[in-house]
């Protein structure tokens, strides 16, 4: 009888051991704004307390060589959305709107086109509660909104910045965009700071859902300008610079909001099957935050390292190695089929997908690189990133090669010494390029302009 109810005990945690294991994980997608490469802990910062994440980072897995697919917000989000080059569908390395010409579409017309699906989408449709909270910048129109993307909960703010303060409602100079907005339409400011507040949210979300499978998507403002500090945390750091300062007490109120809410999820149990990933979306704009880029060159806008290179983190203590780093080059492409082979569904039979699924990489199962090649293109600028070399086409100059294994910072040009390389590179970026949608924000005449250009520049390099 013993020996009968000692089989049974086991033969029900073998029978719980595989309902977990098939269990749909949750995921939680954490993506801060505008920060330095250098400003967190992990990445070797002493100006910047960021305790949390470096935890997380310790937990996990660290990828040293992470791509955005844009050196600024709005597309960089659209390629990490959809799992595609934003260029693909048109989505030209432009945020949306402004800084555009004469040339272009209405502001509200500007936004990720509908016939592409979001990472939301899919995981929607797989069973699991989708939020967003935070900035989206993919487009200001209705027909753009999150609810309309996948997102089955929505709070936070449409446009690319907003104040970290609650605003005055009589105030005629506040954009529509730029308020916060609960839902659809239902605008009313938060009480508080709003990184703590946009914490606050996804501790609630998580809360309501740890029953069942979900994605949340926390989506950071911070530390993008307006460089708006709590007075209690900028005290932390007298010893720095007026602008620093106050980046960092902001990055210090939003290491504390992800803190909240990683407590949160092991207090309910969910930490093991929860996978956990932290990035930026482009590189500092260091002349406009104090943001600290280094050891690479660049700063948001331009496709130098420091532009498109940043922080990446990945902990999902189920399956995943701790404590460790990928030092193979990644892309936030690869977000969206990653998501997807954990939620049971195979990324592979989707058609169109750039990005690949980075799990049997980080876990050593696949020791090849997840990218050979990486692209980036605005308008006639262009990089090509091929095995550790790098291609960088200007519009008024000659290209730039480096040897990213030897000058992560971008300091010694090689390409007057290798001509052919150059020429193969150049020749292999263009071909890709004929492969794009037309901009579509740009009018016919602008973009056959920048076409022509573009023909030029190649028909002189291969003469």
């Amino acid at each position: 009888m013993r020996q009968l109810v000692i089989l049974l005990i086991l033969i029900l945690v073998i029978a719980s051991q595989l309902a977990f294991a098939r269990q749909q994980p949750n995921i939680v997608f954490i993506l801060s704004d505008d920060a330095g490469y250098a400003d967190f802990g992990f990445q070797g910062s002493v100006d910047m307390l960021t305790p949390n994440l470096d935890r997380l980072a310790a937990a996990g897995v660290k990828f040293t060589q992470a791509y955005v697919s844009a050196a600024v917000c709005g597309p960089s989000r659209a390629g990490l959305l959809t799992g595609k080059y934003q260029q693909r569908f048109g989505f030209e390395e432009n945020n949306v709107p402004g800084y555009m010409t004469e040339s272009c579409l209405p502001d509200d017309e500007m936004g990720l086109p509908l016939d592409q699906k979001t990472m939301a989408d899919y995981l929607k449709a797989l069973g699991y509660q989708t939020a967003l909270f935070g900035k989206w910048h993919q487009g200001n129109s209705d027909k753009f909104h999150p609810l309309n993307r996948g997102f089955m909960e929505f709070e936070g703010f449409r446009g690319g910045a907003r104040s970290y303060f609650p605003f005055d409602k009589n105030n005629p100079n506040i954009r529509p965009e730029d308020r916060l907005e609960k839902g659809f339409g239902n605008f009313q400011e938060a009480p508080i700071y709003l990184t703590d507040y946009l914490g606050d949210r996804a501790v609630e979300f998580v809360e309501k859902n740890k029953d069942r499978p979900f994605f949340l998507m926390l989506s950071f403002n911070a530390v993008h300008a307006p460089m708006d500090a709590r007075p209690e945390d900028l005290i932390m750091f007298e010893g720095l610079s007026a602008k620093r300062q106050k980046l960092a007490a902001m990055t210090y109120a939003m290491d504390r909001a992800c803190g909240i809410l990683f407590e949160k999820l092991k207090e309910l149990g969910l930490e093991e099957n929860t996978l956990i990933v932290f990035t930026n979306d482009n590189g500092g704009p260091s002349d406009a935050n104090f943001s600290d880029n280094s050891p690479l060159s660049g700063t948001k806008a331009n496709h130098l390292e420091g532009g498109i290179r940043v922080p990446f983190i990945m902990s999902f203590p189920r399956e995943l190695p701790e404590g460790t780093s990928y030092d193979m080059p990644v892309s936030t492409l690869d977000l969206l089929p990653t998501f997807l082979h954990l939620a049971e569904e195979n990324p592979t039979l989707i058609s169109g997908l750039d990005g690949v699924n980075l799990i049997p990489f980080v876990k050593g199962q696949d020791k090849t690189r997840p990218h050979e090649v990486l692209f980036w293109k605005k308008e006639n600028r262009g990089a090509i990133r091929a095995g550790d070399w790098k291609l960088i086409r200007f519009p008024d100059r000659p290209a730039e090669l480096y040897n990213l294994s030897k000058d992560i910072s971008e300091s010694n040009d090689l390409a007057a010494a290798n001509p052919e390389l150059v020429r193969v590179l150049y020749k292999r970026l263009f071909e890709w390029e004929l492969t794009l949608d037309r901009p579509l924000w740009q009018l016919q005449r602008k973009y056959e302009g920048d076409a022509m250009e573009r023909m030029d520049q190649y028909r002189k390099i291969n003469q």
